[in-house]
């Protein structure tokens, strides 16, 4: 059995210090990274809310009306599904439902059947095309938002004649029902609207915009003042905040999918995306042509070339590839040797018969083989041959 002798290092071989020099920014910057991501998550770990939640007390929370109310008699009872906010439809209920596009259509028609009749009053914030038709019949969602924040009401509602300008904005709405308040117009369409229950005393109000319940702008115009009329109309208040552990939210069977409730402005904003990577591609890609030689910026000595060669040879384990090499380069050099063409030196016919009148001895025999013959078999056989072939040259040029 023969063990392989390893190669010897060159300075092609990097040390591990080399290594470690060139990969140790990358190994900060990822330490950096990881430390950062570690520090966030035990910052974000205490007892800290959404957007919306009246639990929150960060700016975007809606803790500050929650106490408000409390302080005016009214309790705030957090939901976070269909089942319990469903439940609480009573005639001395309030129901706000935070972001009602996050509900599937099957979970808004059963919030709307539970509420229609009750007697209470539903809010509905920022609800848009995709809730509003359910869960407020007869009002269409303008697609254009609004930008203007503090509005007027202009409107006979008392609510909002009494808090006067407030920040408003964001969804505008249109209806049919004449008997809806619209209020705090936006370019002639209403921010804040209020719908009759077509029976008993019960209605729905939609905002545009969430401004008026967050906690950094309740002391700004006359937000506080309205948003404590909207939401204290009743001693009970639900705060309904839809979350995606839902069950109620499972589609059934023929209901949409995943994809399917994604809205169409991701689709068409990852199609071109696509479309603008497979462009950018194209404009930075090498175009094919022939091969141009090109001066090397450094010398490099040919035995390092060689020996790079060799280990790519062994690596991908070409024995047949290298004793083609070998055999071919000793064949170009061995025909002017001979008196024969180069363009001549890989036809068995020419070459060999001029190389047999140089040769003495036995050193005629399996000259076929030694030049034209089949690859070896292992790399033992393919250092003979190499061997081989040098003496081969060597006799040769003897003489």
């Amino acid at each position: 059995m023969t063990t392989e002798a390893p190669l010897p290092s060159t300075s092609a071989s990097p040390t591990a210090r080399q290594v470690w020099t060139r990969a140790r920014g990358v190994v900060l910057a990822l330490a950096l990274l990881l430390v950062a991501a570690v520090v966030i998550a035990v910052a974000r770990s205490g007892a800290q809310h959404g957007e919306l939640d009246p639990r929150s007390a960060d700016p975007l929370g809606s803790r500050a009306v929650a106490e408000l109310l409390a302080d005016r008699g009214v309790d705030t009872r957090v939901v976070t599904t269909l089942e319990e906010a469903s439940a609480a439809a009573k005639p001395d209920t309030t129901l706000l439902v935070a972001v009602p596009d996050l509900l599937t259509h099957r979970q808004q028609s059963r919030l709307h059947s539970a509420f229609a009749d009750s007697g209470g009053r539903t809010v509905l914030v920022s609800s848009g095309s995709a809730s509003v038709d359910r869960l407020a019949p007869g009002v269409v969602a303008d697609p254009a938002t609004s930008f203007g924040s503090t509005l007027d009401p202009v409107c006979t509602l008392p609510a909002a004649r009494s808090a006067g300008s407030a920040d408003m904005g964001g969804i505008r709405y249109t209806t049919t029902r004449p008997d809806a308040d619209e209020c705090y117009p936006s370019e002639r369409l209403a921010t804040l609207v209020r719908v009759p229950a077509a029976s008993g005393t019960g209605d729905t109000v939609l905002l545009g915009a969430p401004d008026i319940l967050l906690n950094d702008r309740l002391d700004e115009q006359g937000n506080a003042s309205l948003a404590l009329q909207l939401l204290g109309s009743h001693p009970h208040l639900v705060w309904y905040l839809p979350s995606l552990a839902d069950g109620s939210a499972v589609p059934e069977e023929g209901e949409r999918g995943f994809f399917d409730l994604l809205p169409s402005g991701w689709v068409w904003g990852t199609a071109q995306l696509f479309v603008a990577a497979a462009l950018a591609a194209l404009w930075r890609a090498r175009r094919l042509g022939p091969l141009v030689p090109e001066r090397l910026p450094v010398a490099i000595r040919a035995s390092e070339t060689v020996e790079g060669r060799a280990r790519l040879y062994r690596k991908a384990n070409a024995r047949d590839r290298a004793a083609t090499a070998l055999r071919s380069t000793t064949r170009t050099r061995l025909a002017p040797l001979a008196g024969i063409p180069v363009s001549q030196a890989h036809t068995p016919e020419v070459l060999l018969p001029a190389l047999s009148t140089r040769l003495h001895g036995d050193g005629q025999a399996s000259l076929h083989d030694l030049l034209f013959g089949p690859p070896p078999g292992d790399d033992a056989a393919l250092t003979a041959l190499a061997d081989r072939l040098d003496a081969l040259e060597r006799e040769v040029r003897r003489p």
